[in-house]
Order: structure tokens, then C-alpha cells, then sequence
């Protein structure tokens, strides 16, 4: 992801704030919308995909926290957070919710620029690992699709977000429960049932699966490596 190709969007209800990180980001190439309000920045996210969020925590109305909160199921885009000096409870709140980082005013907009830079940079190496080839498989998660021996087979969003753990973190056990969690799912049975269709379109021999595999009395593991 090359900055020029970033789009961001700027939240705080101070115009001039607004406006000088909207002109400092746009002289480092990046794309920049601006929100006043938290209101505004939930309505905005629905309509443009954003690269990343700089979010201040103190607004009128909603807050930046409650912003993260009311949008986290829906959202993956990363979040600085933007916070006075004073706020530590609110900096850690922050972070526990689901922000990637802070920075406290007043800033320095250099800063504030690498640490953009930083966080697109770590995307863009997560979202490399959203296409992984091993054997005769290959696992396409932006198409949802699934290419084994020249064969198409397509992946909904439940086995999608599965894959995703499994291929970011290769050769870890996942029991039911952490599946279940993932899914919102609390059903073993079902949990079951998707492993079993995953198998399907991964697995020349699903009665003896190579990759996809069950570790008895502990859950599932994808072995890709």
C-alpha cells in the first residue's frame, strides 16, 4: 500500500485541527477525508472503505471510544488515536477497545506521519497473507475462494474469518470454544460441520486430511508450512 494511494479519515471537532492535519497529509500524498463529529465519521465508514482513522477521543456527543465500540464488529480498519496529555486512562481504554496507537497533543505532525506510515506498512504485509499458495492449494481470502488442483470451490465469510486465524497463525491448535468465539458461534456440532466443508475444498482426502487437521481432545490446526 503506497501512500499516495492511502485514504484516510481525519475525526475531531476542532476545525483547526481538521484542517492542518488534512493539509499536512495531503502534502504527503495521502488521501484525506475529515469528520466533526463521531456521527459523522460512522456514516462516512459506511459509504468508503478507509485505509486508516485518526481519531480524536474527546468530542461532543459520542466519543472516539464509544466510536470504536459501536463500529468494531464492522470495522478493520486501523485507528490512531488522537488524546490530551492528561488522558492515560482514556489512551489505555483506548487500546484495549481495538486502537492500534496514540499520539498526545499537541503533536508534531511529522510524528504523526510515521507513525501512519508504520501502522500502513504493517497492513500491508498482513494483507500479503491474504493469498497463501502450499502444495496443490492456494487460498485466495480477498476473492473467498479456494483453488485446489485447478479447481474453484468458494469460501463465505464464516470460513473466510477461520482461514484468516488459522493462516496468520500456522501450526497453532484452536479448540471448538476459540472457534466458537471467532464465529460467535457457541454450537460444537456446527463448529464441526464447517470444519468438515472447509476439509471438502482443501483436502484431496478428507478421511485423512494433510493440512486441515483434528488434534484429538484439543480442536484444529491448519499445517501450511
Amino acid at each position: 500500500m503506497d501512500n499516495f494511494l492511502a485514504h484516510i479519515l481525519v475525526v475531531d471537532d476542532d476545525d483547526g485541527i481538521r484542517s492542518l492535519v488534512k493539509k499536512f497529509l495531503n502534502e504527503n500524498n495521502y488521501l484525506v477525508t475529515t469528520a466533526d463529529s463521531a456521527e459523522d465519521a460512522s456514516d462516512k465508514i459506511k459509504i468508503i472503505k478507509f485505509d486508516l482513522i485518526v481519531l480524536d477521543i474527546m468530542m461532543p456527543g459520542k466519543n472516539g471510544l464509544e466510536f470504536i465500540e459501536e463500529n468494531k464488529k464492522n470495522l478493520d480498519t486501523p485507528i490512531i488515536l488522537l488524546t490530551a496529555k492528561g488522558e492515560a486512562k482514556e489512551r489505555i481504554e483506548g487500546l484495549e477497545v481495538g486502537a492500534d496507537d496514540y499520539l498526545p497533543k499537541p503533536f508534531e505532525p511529522k510524528e504523526l506521519i510515521l507513525r501512519i506510515k508504520n501502522i500502513l506498512d504493517k497492513t500491508k504485509k498482513t494483507e500479503q497473507k491474504r493469498i497463501i499458495e502450499f502444495e496443490n492449494v492456494k487460498i485466495d481470502l480477498n476473492k473467498l475462494l479456494i483453488i485446489r488442483d485447478q479447481k474453484e470451490f468458494k469460501i463465505n465469510t464464516t470460513e473466510k474469518t477461520i482461514l484468516e486465524k488459522m493462516i496468520n497463525s500456522p501450526g497453532k491448535t484452536f479448540s471448538r470454544e476459540d472457534i466458537g468465539k471467532l464465529i460467535d458461534l457457541d454450537k460444537e456440532r456446527s463448529i464441526d460441520v464447517i470444519i468438515t466443508r472447509l476439509r471438502k475444498k482443501i483436502e484431496i482426502d478428507q478421511k485423512s486430511p494433510k493440512f486441515l487437521q483434528t488434534i484429538r481432545g484439543a480442536g484444529y490446526v491448519l499445517w501450511i508450512e
